[in-house]
């Protein structure tokens, strides 16, 4: 297979590794892109569209599904950096209905921080269409008591997470997620990341071809355990981004839909200290509130060690994505990946449209982002 696109000298080791995804038999489409001090120095795609052969082109985009995190965590780390919320405040002071049934210690920081204790819904969705009702999921998780004392452990918020930040930020800017996104982040800094599609975009959409079994990174043995409670109920199988209703619709946590370029773009902001190319999103210090620690520990859906910040993965030696320190991370199901590296002011995106069925280290966006660092070595 060869990828369309550039890769700039010193970086042909990208090149070469995203190339044998496909030669491997691992990919359908997918798209790579590095930056590194704001530049672009690689921006690859490659493959099929979908199950018909339309070439994955230039402008194709895809659902990233928790890649989306970033793009929602950004948006309250920028809020926060102007002073119009406080990190550690509970999140009841900017949204009252939410101190119900015990809530009201709960933090910004703990929902940062996938500590909040509302990991899924309860009572479970009886429908996946439910999600795309804004009032009514914000309205059920304002009711809930959390299911472990909040802040004490990480319990990964696959779903609910990106409604607890756009509620905050609602409640906050007097604007969805999707629109301060689209009117801070993304127009500005000229990226095709999407929360809340238009209609004129959809015939870019790639489709996703779901896992072998798509459900079962979400079974748990126990069904009265936080990971079978937090995946109860209606499940998600990777084919809700082919209707409208999922595109149109704001899901922060998994339905951002865009590029490795418009993904490694408004990461390139962050890694170069909250400001590229004029555009500035916060301040340096703002960046590196993600790099203050909010748990460590086995995380009770993924069942390994992991080292949150605030709204990304840290970089560890429990989880290491990168031989710097101050790097951080977050992915997608299905495989997408995005590393901020702030020591080497770069940003690494990768997305792709076959799905692979686990939850965490998918072994394509691992061989892309070794072949970056072995680049800049």
């Amino acid at each position: 297979m060869n990828a369309h696109g550039f890769c700039s000298d010193g970086f042909e080791a990208v090149r070469q590794a995203f190339e044998a995804n496909f030669d491997q038999g691992r990919e359908l489409g997918a798209s790579v892109a590095v930056t590194r001090n704001g530049k672009p120095e690689v921006d690859l795609w490659a493959g099929d569209a979908d199950s018909q052969a339309t070439p994955w082109a230039e402008d194709t985009l895809v659902n990233v599904y928790s890649t989306t995190k970033t793009m929602a965590a950004i948006c309250v780390l920028m809020l926060a950096d102007r002073g119009e919320l406080d990190l550690y405040s509970p999140v009841a002071e900017y949204w009252p209905e939410f101190a119900q049934a015990g809530k009201e210690g709960v933090t910004v920081a703990h929902v940062m921080s996938h500590s909040a204790g509302l990991s899924g819904f309860d009572p479970p969705l009886e429908q996946v269409e439910l999600l795309y009702d804004w009032d009514g999921v914000c309205e059920r998780l304002a009711a809930q008591a959390p299911w472990w004392e909040p802040g004490t452990q990480s319990g990964y918020h696959a779903v609910t997470q990106g409604f607890l930040q756009g509620e905050v930020v609602r409640r906050v800017s007097g604007r969805s997620l999707g629109t301060f996104f689209r009117e801070e982040v993304a127009e500005p800094l000229g990226a095709d990341f999407h929360i809340g599609l238009d209609p004129d975009h959809d015939h870019r959409v790639a489709e996703l071809q779901p896992p072998p079994n798509p459900t079962q990174p979400f079974e748990a043995p126990d069904p009265e355990s936080v990971a079978a409670r937090s995946f109860a109920g209606a499940a998600l199988d990777a084919t809700e981004p082919r209707t409208e209703a999922w595109r149109r619709a704001e899901i922060p946590a998994a339905g951002g839909i865009g590029n490795a370029r418009s993904v490694a773009r408004v990461h390139s902001a962050l890694a170069c200290g909250g400001e590229v190319d004029g555009v500035t999103l916060m301040s340096e210090a703002g960046v590196h509130r993600v790099l203050e620690e909010q748990t460590r520990g086995d995380d009770l859906i993924f069942g390994i060690p992991m080292v949150f910040g605030m709204g990304f993965g840290l970089n560890d030696a429990a989880f290491p994505v990168s031989p710097n320190r101050r790097a951080f991370f977050w992915g997608g199901w299905g495989g997408s990946l995005a590393i901020i590296d702030l020591d080497a002011r770069v940003s690494i995106a990768y997305v792709m449209n076959k799905m692979e069925a686990d939850l965490m280290g998918d072994p394509r966006g691992a061989a892309v982002a070794a072949s970056v660092y072995a680049s800049l070595a």
